[in-house]
């Protein structure tokens, strides 16, 4: 056990603080909160314009509190999302923002992104860019 309790939940925090900090640094907020909801927003946009099976593949890369967040209130038998356009999958992100809106989500949607891209195999991104497209896809890069 480590100082504050199990090691693996210590290490699970770390993770999912070490990955918060990295996106609020990159989108240049100094807004932890802000930049957690940002995550969390736009895994589970990801997740719901993959199938089930492609979803549980990029879950099981995930940290395990960022996966926590993947997953929370996930509705398998309603994904993949049918409306699939560029302006939807942003205004989906966005409506985590009501009371603050981002000024530029496109830049914040693409930080979380270069996180993936960080933690997440290659190939697992490469099969999850390949489920967009490629007008959304162009938020990736």
């Amino acid at each position: 056990m480590s100082a504050l309790g199990l090691k693996m939940i210590d290490e699970a925090v770390a993770d999912m603080n070490r990955w918060v900090n990295e996106l609020d640094a990159r989108v240049g907020w100094a807004d932890k909160p802000r930049a957690y909801r940002l995550l969390r927003a736009v895994l589970h946009e990801v997740r719901d314009h993959l199938g089930p099976d492609e979803a549980a593949q990029l879950g099981a890369q995930l940290p395990v509190l960022v996966r926590g967040v993947y997953y929370e209130g996930w509705k398998p038998a309603r994904t993949p999302v049918k409306e699939r356009s560029r302006a939807g999958f942003v205004e989906r992100v966005q409506e985590s923002f009501r009371t603050d809106p981002m000024d530029d989500a496109e830049h914040a949607i693409r930080a979380v992104f270069w996180l993936l891209d960080r933690h997440v195999s290659e190939g697992e991104m490469e099969h999850v860019r390949q489920t967009f497209n490629a007008r959304v896809r162009a938020l990736f890069d």
